[in-house]
């Protein structure tokens, strides 16, 4: 409101001092003014303002301005100079009325139809005007050569003023259209490294699923005993080296290209709860499933624990995903409960069987098997609640039925936040 108190206080300023840039063509105290070119230029430009508030403002400020200025150099009473200047005002509150009654701003986009129309405006105005000053005691005769004057300066001045007004749209237009191409272009290049960033991603990720089965191998023949050969472990270690190799390469690669600063050690739970939602959402698109998620994580507390509760939390959410078949919901809710931070992961999945349920933090034990067979390694439940624990928490499956399976996460408030905030 204070910009455009601003704006219009200009407009009329600058209207009544061009408006003294004049000539006077019937001998009389009428005039043709470049005010009135700066009033229609600010009339069409500033479409946020009302044109009767601004022609309103206008006419009072620039026929009071005339009046001080007579009053102060002398030549001619008040009550002379009241009936000289007073009929202007109705010059400027016609002119934005009409602009008003047709939505004059409307036919912008058409030059030479508001230029016309803009010509018309500035006739009728000063016809307006003319016909107060006739009735105000001024004797005026109208006649052809006045009529084909007022026409000739409405084009003049309309044409003007739209050629102008149009002239800085090109300009404005051309110059976010520069800054958009070099924007498209900086996105090139970005989606170009992105592009080249996926394959080093899709042999990661092979190596991962590689390494997480022979761990797991591993696992097993320790469990049962059974003699192992170093190589296998060389071999876990091998692999690992080179995955870690890749992903720093990525993460360089990536922060270059989006110039992100560091992941900060400390979030709040509210944005780390977001993160686990939106990775997810790219996790259920890419699985081509409609899911809709939903979070209420209204928690004023901040952590230095990040890596582990988005293991967790990642975890238990992309779990829900593949339990969806194709559609349906998850939703993820953390509040505080007396000295412990409460976390639920609720899905409308196919549900857990009563058999199945006691066996899901089980090493080994899964239900998921990829397009070829193979079983998942089944430890990542066995991992998420491994870390809780290390939290002293616990993880647990508290309901699951067809249509809705929650899991339930505590955590110790005192866990997740720093020695000094104990004390």
């Amino acid at each position: 409101m204070r910009e455009q108190l601003l704006i219009v206080v200009f407009l009329i300023l600058a209207t009544a001092f061009f408006g003294e840039m004049k000539v006077n063509p019937f001998n009389s105290s009428f005039r043709f003014s470049l005010g009135s070119a700066v009033f229609f230029f600010g009339l069409i430009s500033f479409a946020t303002i009302s044109p009767i508030f601004i022609g309103v403002c206008a006419g009072l400020f620039v026929a009071g301005f005339r009046i001080v200025l007579d009053m102060l150099t002398g030549q001619t009473t008040l009550s002379d100079s009241l009936l000289v200047h007073i009929p202007a005002a109705f010059y400027y509150i016609s002119f934005a009325l009409i602009a008003r009654i047709i939505n004059f701003r409307r036919f912008m986009e058409f030059p030479i139809r508001a230029g016309l129309l803009g010509a018309a405006l500035d006739f009728t105005s000063n016809a307006v005007e003319l016909f107060f000053r006739h009735f105000f005691g001024e004797p005026f005769a109208l006649t052809y050569q006045i009529i084909a004057m007022m026409l000739l300066f409405g084009i003049l001045r309309s044409f003007c003023v739209i050629g102008l007004y149009n002239i800085l749209m090109i300009r404005h237009l051309r110059t976010l259209g520069e800054a958009r191409q070099q924007e498209l272009e900086r996105l090139m290049m970005i989606n170009t490294g992105l592009y080249e960033e996926t394959f080093y991603l899709q042999k990661s990720i092979a190596y991962i699923e590689e390494i997480t089965r022979k761990s797991y191998d591993l696992y097993s023949l320790l469990v049962e005993g059974k003699k192992v050969e170093p190589h296998s472990a060389l071999y876990i270690a091998e692999h690992i080296h080179e995955v870690k190799k890749d992903v720093q390469r990525i993460f360089s690669g990536l922060s270059k290209l989006i110039g992100q600063e560091p992941l900060r050690r400390r979030l709040p739970i509210n944005e780390l709860c977001g993160m686990v939602i939106r990775a997810n959402k790219k996790y259920a698109e890419l699985l081509g499933k409609k899911i809709q998620f939903t979070q209420a994580c209204h928690v004023d507390l901040s952590t230095d624990h990040v890596y582990a509760l988005l293991s967790v939390l990642n975890n238990l959410v992309a779990n829900a995903v593949e339990a969806i078949p194709s559609s349906g919901s998850i939703h993820l809710q953390a509040e505080l409960e007396q000295s412990d931070l409460v976390f639920e992961v609720t899905d409308s999945g196919i549900g857990i069987t009563k058999e199945d349920a006691d066996w899901i933090f089980h090493p080994g034990f899964t239900t998921k098997y990829d397009q070829h067979g193979n079983p998942s390694t089944g430890i990542g439940l066995t991992h998420a609640r491994d870390i809780v624990q290390s939290l002293h928490g616990h993880i647990q499956l508290v309901g699951s039925k067809p249509g809705q399976t929650t899991f339930r996460l505590v955590i110790p408030t005192c866990q997740l936040l720093r020695k000094e905030e104990r004390q």
